[in-house]
Parts: C-alpha cells; structure tokens; sequence
C-alpha cells in the first residue's frame, strides 16, 4: 500500500528512534543498511524527513542522524504525509482518478474501510512505541535479523 520511498521512510525512522540519541547519532550507511535501503536513497529520504522536522540531523564529524523526544511521539502518519500525502487515505484503490462516492470503482466500498482502518492505526501508532518494539526484539526490519533470530 505504501510507496517503497514510504516504505524505507518509515522503517529509517523507527531504526533512528531505536538505536540513535543526540549523543550517538546514526550514519546514513549505517541506516540503510539495517533497513535494506540504497543509501542514496535512503539519503534522500531522510533529507524530507529532516525538512519536515520528523528527524533531526547534525553535519560534521559525530553527526548523523537521531530523533528527539517530541520527534519520537509523532505519529507514524505524519512520516507518511511528509513522503507520500494523503492520497493513500483518499485515492482509489484501483489509481482511478475519476472514482468517487457516486461513481465507485469495483473495489471502492471493500478498499474504503482498508483505508479507513490503516489511517487510524497510523493516526494511533506512536514513532517511539514501533521503535521500543524493535529494541526489545519483537519486530524485524531486516532478512537477515530474521534468520539470525531463528539459528
């Protein structure tokens, strides 16, 4: 549902909030690496996260990325406004310009409440609460730490 630049968004800023402070900040090689992303990419990304005060960054010798503590209890649905908009809460499921109430596409009515439930969820999830999940071990954002949990 989401655009993979999204996608990477919001996987980058949950490892950021997880593992970096003000006192040890992220790297972007290191970001895209744990987050399976292209580092320029992953670059990117960060510099709208940044521009749209989502992440906080600092340039030099120990800079690199981190989140503070009013940047950690935003909701996960402003990373997606910041990289994607609203068109995932409004648009149609289909990518039909012209599907509305009166003229719905096949999908509209089913998709509509997929919609509704995921802008909730976004609109409910703190950035902090998905990265203490991380922390603590009970999610993945990596193959790797997947298989690794597993041996």
């Amino acid at each position: 549902m989401f655009s993979k630049t999204c996608e990477y968004g919001i996987r980058a800023v949950i490892y950021i909030s997880a593992k970096g402070s003000q006192e040890s900040k992220i790297g972007i090689p290191d970001i895209g690496k744990n987050i399976e992303a292209p580092v320029q990419f992953t670059a990117k990304i960060l510099q709208t996260l940044v521009h749209n005060d989502i992440v906080s960054s600092q340039k030099g010798v120990n800079g690199g990325f981190y989140l503070n503590k009013q940047q950690k209890q935003k909701q996960l649905i402003e990373v997606v406004r910041a990289i994607d908009g609203d068109k995932m809460f409004s648009g149609c499921g289909l990518g039909l310009k012209s599907c509305s109430e009166k003229e719905p596409c096949p999908l509209h009515d089913k998709f509509k409440a997929i919609r509704s439930s995921l802008k909730k969820m976004m609109e409910q999830t703190t950035i902090d609460e998905m990265s203490k999940t991380l922390k603590i071990g009970r999610v993945l954002l990596r193959i790797e730490q997947f298989v690794k949990h597993e041996e």
